[in-house]
């Protein structure tokens, strides 16, 4: 029987209009001195002149730009007091706008690349005809210096099954970052382990502090533990990984005006500082019927990655936090969208190459892996992983696939997992069920198609897809065909 797969005309590509404004340092301490000082020498006719024109450039191209610029002033606060004898309070609301000016630049963060993408249900349905369903799609974007972020489009499927999406907003918006993460103990130095970080100035840090903690307690156990002794270059580079650890934890939040298309969640910490790349996310019912919306990422600082995990419930607040245990030290990782006999679930790729199946009683912590899926035809004999959370349907949990295979093809394959014991594979494609064609092996990353996760609308699996690391698009196929030809080849 011959599958059919159907690409819809929904596209999505590069955009370099979309910009957000962070904070820029142009240089060391010296330079920023000798900025700050030039600023500070303006006559104040000089400054309301500039700051006008500034302010008239920039400020129909983002929400609040003086907002912005106060923000990016208060992180300059520390130098104005030691370094120029200046009260930061004591400067006129215009220099000090102008002074954050100067620390600011634009980032186009979705001008190179907008791919990888996974799809979700909204949590808002309402005002939908029958038969429709609202999602969001996620997208990995990238701008200068390839730096990868999330954003999102929301959308509608009809009840036909056609994909239409809101128009993009105007402005994009950086959230809030938060330290009000509540770290456990435990966990913690389960992590600092695995990192193999044993010094003994770990012991007197940790013992000031209960099973939970908050990072202003952990920054005031540091101090107060390294107050009356003189540090090692090895006792300093321990406490650099306890705050790299502490710093790969953070909330974010998002203004309750923005709409999601206007929300990016760009990197906060130092071990993400090149990049969020492929998140997954998935819509996780617990036990209790409750909603939470997982995404796991790959966190990557330019020479090591970080495998984490972001939660939300509203797609306003986020809770981002790292995936501890050896098993997850690859990128590859894909939440099932329920527990299974009582635990979470998820597919794992810790050695490059294979599917695993991880289960844990604790989300952040995984410390067990059974394989359950190697290479099997020539298309994905280089390696093969998942494309995102498996999905459940009657006849078991579909898995789509990735596989590698000559001139380092990547083509979408599918399996099917048993519903009750899903390290069973009881039906696989023996060919790809989606090769990149004429338009999408052209790109950043020739001859690949490569999604994060799909969704099942009204008897049809909608699949967003990337093309060759460089646009998006999407395709549908019939869940009943597929699951017929999974099962009976």
């Amino acid at each position: 029987m011959t599958l059919t797969v159907n690409r819809l005309p929904n596209k999505f590509y590069p955009d370099p209009t979309r910009v957000i404004a962070r904070f820029y340092m142009p240089g060391d301490k010296d330079r920023t001195n000798t900025i700050i000082k030039r600023i500070l020498d303006l006559s104040r006719q000089e400054v309301d002149l500039m700051l006008n024109q500034v302010l008239k450039d920039f400020s129909k191209r983002h929400r609040n730009i003086s907002k912005i610029f106060e923000n990016h002033y208060d992180n300059l606060c520390h130098v104005l007091e030691p370094d120029f004898h200046v009260s930061p309070d004591s400067l006129s609301l215009e220099r000090r706008l102008l002074i954050g000016s100067y620390f600011t630049s634009e980032y186009a963060i979705e001008a190179a690349a907008f791919f990888n993408p996974s799809i979700v249900e909204d949590p808002d349905q309402g005002t939908l005809e029958e038969g429709q369903k609202r999602v969001i799609v996620s997208f990995r974007a990238i701008g200068e210096g390839h730096i990868s972020s999330i954003v999102f489009r929301s959308g509608v499927i009809t009840r036909n099954n056609e994909l239409v999406f809101t128009p993009a907003g105007k402005f994009v918006d950086l959230p809030e970052a938060l330290k009000r993460h509540v770290y456990d103990k435990k966990q913690f130095l389960e992590k600092l382990h695995e990192m193999d970080i044993h010094k003994d100035i770990i012991e007197p840090i940790m013992d000031k502090l209960g099973d939970g903690f908050i990072y202003r307690e952990l920054q005031e156990s540091i101090a107060a533990s390294t107050k009356n002794i003189e540090l090692s270059y090895s006792k300093k580079k321990v406490i650099d990984s306890i705050n790299w650890l502490a710093n790969s934890h953070y909330e974010i939040s998002f203004s309750l005006d923005t709409a999601i298309s206007e929300r990016v969640i760009f990197p906060v910490s130092a071990h993400e500082s090149n990049g969020i790349e492929d998140a997954r996310f998935v819509k996780f019912m617990d036990d209790d019927g409750s909603i939470t919306y997982f995404a796991t990422y790959t966190a990557y600082n330019g020479y090591t990655i970080l495998p984490k995990c972001i939660k939300t419930k509203d797609f306003y607040h986020f809770q981002v936090f790292p995936i501890h245990g050896e098993y997850t030290q690859n990128k590859n990782l894909a939440l099932f969208p329920k527990k299974i006999k009582g635990q979470y679930a998820m597919i794992s790729r810790h050695d490059g190459v294979n599917n695993y199946l991880m289960f844990s009683d604790d989300i952040h912590a995984w410390h067990d892996a059974q394989k359950i899926q190697e290479p099997k035809y020539p298309w994905e004999f280089i390696q093969l992983g998942n494309c995102g959370s498996p999905i459940e349907t009657a006849k078991g949990w579909l898995m789509l696939t990735h596989g590698v295979g000559p001139m380092r093809r990547y083509c979408l394959g599918a399996v099917l997992l048993d519903s009750e014991d899903p390290s069973k594979i009881i039906g696989q494609l023996q060919e790809p069920l989606l090769v990149p064609n004429t338009e999408e092996r052209e790109g950043y990353v020739p001859n690949v198609v490569y999604s994060c996760g799909s969704i099942i609308h009204n008897g049809t699996l909608i699949i967003p897809y990337g093309m060759s690391d460089s646009a998006s698009g999407f395709a549908a196929v019939s869940v009943d065909e597929l699951l017929n030809k999974l099962l009976n080849g």
